[in-house]
């Protein structure tokens, strides 16, 4: 793949809708400003899709969620325009052949490269698999910055000998991963032959072996669990790597001051910041399109209070902390009325607005 291409066919035939040409530019809405990648000559937000149920497949969880990408756009698309930053769309990573693993790496690697091109990254999924592919373009992104800063730092000589490096090195990234979700998707993968196979319910477990094996911190939080659908070994193994959660009935207007505390020191700990919000968080009224609808769920008022420090959160130099955020578990095969694809694209505009 070249350095400057993104591995996919673009299609822009979502984006189209109403037009009000009598309003001038002040009319314009978002099919009428995105832009294909290969037409990027200036920093914005890339969004990519993440065609892809193969993951929640393998976690016996019902599938459809592959239909996402193209469905979020279609709503998207007739939004009004009330952003600063251009928008680009690097077409839909597809699973068809059930190799979810390269699908992930395929994912990972166009999310390197778009924020290697300086641009903010949105990504619609598809499963919750999509996470540990994220985060694997979030990693080698960042691994490359460090190599970088490094051999600036201290260039190795010939013999690739350097007593200094070590001293010299940048010390290791801490990225806050923000998940707004039901479940942990901390699960081990299974034993056996199937060791490696992960799957819709195991990314943070995949995202935290990494980082133990990179020695960065693991810095997951994880807001609007449902206890019941999360077992003791699962909270157990959260407590054991110093996850900050919050069940489903602690995000409430009573309680809200004490988890925005909490976040908000989570926060300022983070040089980089991952958001992913799977739309199974909401509750099953207000979100019946996903793969595990929620009996109870957290209102949409809540989380976009909890997200409003996310996307504001600055770097020293002045920079957004947030480098990717990814929708995750739309199932548009039990949608009802577009409704969750109205969520979704409801979110997807409130970051596209605050990310800068």
């Amino acid at each position: 793949m070249p350095n400057n291409m993104f591995s996919n066919t673009i299609n822009m035939s979502a984006w189209q809708g109403r037009t009000d040409p009598e309003d001038g530019e002040l009319g314009m809405r978002w099919h009428q400003k995105v832009l294909p990648a290969d037409q990027a000559n200036e920093e914005g937000i890339m969004l990519l899709g993440f065609a892809c149920d193969a993951g929640v497949a393998r976690n016996k969880g019902r599938t459809g969620a592959y239909g996402a990408p193209i469905a979020i756009r279609r709503v998207l698309a007739n939004l009004a325009w009330h952003h600063q930053e251009p928008v680009y769309d690097a077409g839909d990573i597809s699973c068809d052949d059930g190799n979810l693993e390269l699908a992930q790496h395929r994912l990972g690697e166009d999310v390197c490269l778009a924020l290697r091109q300086k641009h903010k990254v949105i990504v619609f999924g598809g499963g919750h698999e999509m996470a540990w592919g994220t985060f694997q373009g979030i990693g080698a992104y960042l691994q490359q910055k460090q190599e970088a800063t490094n051999s600036i730092q201290a260039p190795l000589d010939m013999n690739n000998e350097n007593p200094n490096v070590e001293s010299s090195e940048i010390p290791a990234p801490r990225i806050g991963i923000i998940n707004f979700d039901a479940h942990f998707d901390l699960r081990n993968p299974p034993s056996g032959p199937q060791a490696s196979a992960g799957s819709s319910g195991t990314p943070f477990h995949q995202i935290a072996r990494f980082c133990e094996l990179q020695h960065w911190p693991f810095n997951y939080a994880c807001l609007g669990l449902n206890r019941g659908s999360n077992t003791q070994a699962l909270y157990e193994k959260a407590d054991r790597l110093g996850v900050l959660y919050r069940d489903d009935t602690e995000l409430t207007h009573r309680t809200i001051e004490q988890t925005q505390a909490a976040l908000n020191t989570f926060i300022a700990e983070c040089d980089y910041l991952y958001l992913t919000i799977d739309l199974d968080v909401f509750p099953a009224c207000v979100a019946p399109g996903v793969s595990a609808p929620a009996a109870r769920g957290v209102s949409l008022e809540i989380i976009e209070q909890l997200m409003e420090p996310i996307l504001t959160a600055k770097t020293e130099q002045g920079d957004s902390k947030l480098l990717v955020a990814d929708l995750a578990e739309y199932n548009p095969r039990f949608d009802i009325d577009n409704q969750t694809a109205r969520l979704a694209a409801r979110l997807t505009w409130t970051i596209a607005r605050a990310i800068r």
